[in-house]
């Protein structure tokens, strides 16, 4: 442990992954979390996830076993759903229906007459003509609003694809830049900090996601802590820029990491 471990008085936790890979928690993990929340330590669970509204997450990790509260809960969709109430766009939601009961306040319109096109996870509904209309859509004004830009994600069937794809092609053919509102973006990060009310200095990102977790926090001056679950793999080490602060084998072990033990009463 080093002096950096010592003055984390916040951490974020990413969920899928790093917590549990689809229903089944990581060993250790639970006991780790609530040990980490009885130190005094600041946490916030922060997820890329756009099939589950923040209602449905929260039921999740709490059937899991873990100790969250749904205001330490911060989703991608949330950030777009702030977003859209901050701007008053009208919107057309490409996401998944648990995840748009969240946005029943906000202005929707059909995808050829929306100021906004949403783009998360809906599974199926990705065809061609789909991503035409959305191509046109955007060609005619309409701003992309991407929930995330994740390239794939762990499942206990394997790896799966994400939609990181599907937002590039429609930035290269329309020849813009998406708003992404998920992790890697700094303003993501921005809102736990100040719902935390810590420095970045202070507080540490862990992650299985050595780009949008890890690189993104570390962009926004958050500790970062690379676990090796989930997505992990270590060619991303090998081939890739981003340097993680701390390596550890998973979040069990992120307790020692932290001289938790020696914070307790």
């Amino acid at each position: 442990m080093d002096e950096n471990d010592r003055n984390i008085h916040g951490v974020l936790f990413d969920l899928d992954g790093v917590l549990y890979v689809d229903s089944q928690p990581i060993p250790g993990a639970v006991e780790a979390v609530a040990k980490i929340k009885a130190s005094g330590v600041s946490c916030r669970f922060v997820t890329n996830t756009s099939t589950l509204s923040l209602a449905a997450l929260e039921r999740k990790i709490i059937a899991l076993g873990f100790p969250v509260e749904r205001s330490e809960i911060l989703s991608a969709p949330q950030a777009v759903l702030r977003h859209l109430q901050t701007t008053g766009m009208r919107a057309h939601l490409l996401l998944e229906d648990d995840v748009r009961a969240d946005f029943a306040g906000v202005p929707q319109a059909s995808m050829e007459d929306a100021d906004a096109l949403v783009l998360g996870d809906t599974g199926a509904v990705w065809t061609h003509d789909c991503l035409d209309r959305m191509f046109n859509a955007i060609m005619r004004g309409a701003q992309l609003i991407a929930v995330h830009k994740n390239r794939f994600w762990q499942t206990g069937r394997g790896l799966r694809m994400d939609i990181g794809g599907l937002v590039a092609a429609l930035e290269y053919c329309a020849g813009v830049r998406a708003l992404v509102m998920g992790k890697p973006s700094a303003d993501f990060f921005a809102v736990a900090l100040r719902d935390m009310g810590l420095p970045p200095e202070r507080t540490a990102i862990v992650g299985d996601d050595i780009e949008a977790d890890i690189g993104g926090g570390q962009s926004a001056g958050l500790y970062g802590i690379l676990v090796r679950t989930g997505k992990f793999r270590p060619s991303q080490l090998e081939t890739g820029s981003v340097r993680p602060d701390r390596i550890i084998d998973s979040i069990a072990d992120l307790p020692d990491l932290l001289g938790i033990s020696t914070r307790l009463p």
